[in-house]
């Protein structure tokens, strides 16, 4: 890997174009440590405080049912278990088509997120419903699949296992890719081969007809273990070219929270502030209640802005959230709660 000698073949890809307009030389080790670690610290405090004081908002009774709908409509839904079946992705996209079969005026989710030799099995039970979220308008009736992919949730592979792993996910129709970054590498120091395997893989999801699957890098932010790292690992990510950052795999003890959540968010912020560009984020893993999920809408809004809320911007990765939420929407709608047997057992 790359320290500092020279840039490699990949830093000059499209995927990092924008990365050589911020750098003061090529993309190399030393570069990337100049700039990432020439970003200013993470006051923790002020940040958890912050975070604190976001998820004290209340909203009235009218706001919290578009709240809930909203809420669904950025949903991932997400099954990623060894044991997972066909019929079980079957029923996954069943249950992201109709969340609730009593009353359709529910919305879909916004994806369903499963292994990438599954994906064609989820194209074929969404049928006409298989639609890929554009990143311009982000909404529609059409629920896109997601597979994970590089060797997910560890990331411990070759690049050419990794990449091999993105391309057979792309070639059986997968709209989304959501990588891992190697932890290993970015921890020791070595930003360039993170930053050139985000490119690779980047390049990986183009799919013959020149369009993008689009890609979410996640961070695994429960191993970074500091905020500044997070921090320094958000915008490397965005540097190489992810189309969405996203905290975790789900697959490990400390996944998604609100402090780092908003860190997240302040990164995309600031991105789009010096380049015009929006970058989404993606929580995952550990947000299980509509009330948690709020506190995320009103911090997204609170940071990054409204135009966040759309599905080409944000999303939770999550399987339980979604049933209470309906059992939460229904008891907006009727006042009183359902029994478990409202919603279906994941």
């Amino acid at each position: 890997m790359d320290t500092g000698a020279g840039p490699r073949s990949a830093a000059t890809t499209r995927g990092a174009a924008r990365a050589l307009d911020l750098l003061d030389g090529p993309v190399t080790d030393t570069t990337l440590r100049r700039y990432l670690e020439g970003i200013p610290g993470v006051d923790a405090v002020g940040l958890d405080q912050r975070a604190a004081g976001l998820g004290t908002r209340s909203i009235k009774t009218t706001s919290k049912a578009m709240a809930l709908d909203r809420i669904i409509e950025l949903i991932d839904l997400t099954t990623l278990e060894g044991a997972d079946t066909p019929g079980k992705v079957r029923s996954l996209v069943a249950k992201g088509i109709t969340p609730d079969p009593s009353d359709p005026t529910c919305p879909r989710v916004a994806a369903v997120c499963v292994y990438g030799d599954l994906v064609p099995v989820a194209i074929d039970a969404l049928g006409a419903l298989h639609a890929p979220r554009s990143r311009e308008a982000g909404t529609g009736p059409g629920i896109s699949v997601a597979a994970v992919a590089t060797a997910f949730p560890s990331g411990r592979a070759s690049l050419r296992v990794k990449l091999a792993d993105v391309e057979d996910a792309v070639a059986g129709g997968a709209d989304e890719i959501d990588m891992v970054i190697d932890r290993g590498a970015f921890l020791a120091g070595r930003y360039s081969q993170v930053f050139e395997e985000i490119v690779a893989v980047k390049e990986a999801c183009r799919r013959p007809d020149g369009e993008d699957a689009h890609l979410k890098v996640i961070l695994e932010v429960g191993e970074l273990v500091t905020y500044d790292n997070v921090r320094r690992a958000s915008w490397l990510a965005v540097l190489a070219g992810a189309d969405f950052i996203k905290t975790s795999t789900g697959k490990v003890t400390s996944n998604a929270t609100l402090p780092v959540t908003l860190l997240m968010l302040e990164v995309v912020r600031d991105w789009h502030r010096l380049t015009g560009e929006k970058v989404g984020v993606k929580p995952a893993g550990g947000i299980r209640t509509s009330k948690d999920a709020i506190k995320y809408l009103v911090t997204v809004a609170e940071t990054a802005g409204e135009d966040w809320l759309q599905p080409h911007l944000f999303r939770f990765g999550a399987s339980s959230l979604l049933n209470d939420v309906l059992l939460q929407r229904q008891k907006t709608k009727s006042g009183h709660y359902s029994g478990a047997d409202y919603v279906t057992i994941d």
